[in-house]
């Protein structure tokens, strides 16, 4: 009987790890790619970071004054039985301005820009497939980068949960940044 539980538990967790994915996103700031989300059933982390870049180990100031190559970006790690890649994609789309090249919102330049980073060629397709959606509902080119997964590196810890550990401070650049109030005048169509 013994033998059974840790052979049933051994395959549980085969199961459950195979099951364990990660996902490398990018909209503008990346305290609000984490707030969005870690509020998501089946993400099991997300922490904020930096990718695309030539810079090992990349902080924040070398970041946005841009000679990293680097965007903010979100690690979010997931459970595929429980939240699809589809569906990741999508909460993406939904939270960004696409159309936005010069960055997002109130934040500018490249190292703000919406991005995926991946080289699964299944996500690409997914991506591509939500793009042509959008440029088709609403006549307009996509701005969202597709970029081929290289690095990423966590940001300092002081940016992890940062809307959680500074509400006050995260809603009052989240408002004056305009980022709410432009994703409602958007209403991204993705039928």
């Amino acid at each position: 009987m013994k033998y059974y539980l840790i052979i049933i538990f051994f395959l549980l967790s085969i199961n459950t790890q195979a099951s364990i994915k990660s996902m490398y996103v990018a909209g503008g700031c990346f305290w609000c790619v984490e707030e969005v989300y870690e509020k998501v059933e089946g993400v099991l982390s997300v922490y904020s970071g930096y990718s695309g870049g030539h810079v090992e180990n990349p902080t924040y100031q070398e970041v946005v004054l841009g000679n990293t190559g680097h965007i903010e970006a979100a690690e979010i790690n997931y459970d595929s039985s429980l939240v699809n890649e589809e569906q990741l994609v999508k909460l993406l789309f939904l939270n960004i301005d696409p159309f936005d090249e010069g960055g997002q919102f109130c934040d500018r330049g490249y190292s703000y820009k919406s991005a995926f980073f991946t080289s699964d060629e299944n996500l690409i397709k997914i991506i591509n497939n939500y793009i042509s959606k959008i440029e088709n509902n609403h006549n307009q080119k996509v701005q969202t980068l597709v970029l081929p997964f290289k690095n990423f590196y966590l940001a300092e810890d002081y940016h992890q949960d940062y809307y959680k550990k500074n509400p006050i401070r995260y809603n009052y650049y989240k408002y004056s940044c305009g980022r709410e109030q432009r994703i409602k005048q958007l209403k991204v169509n993705l039928r």
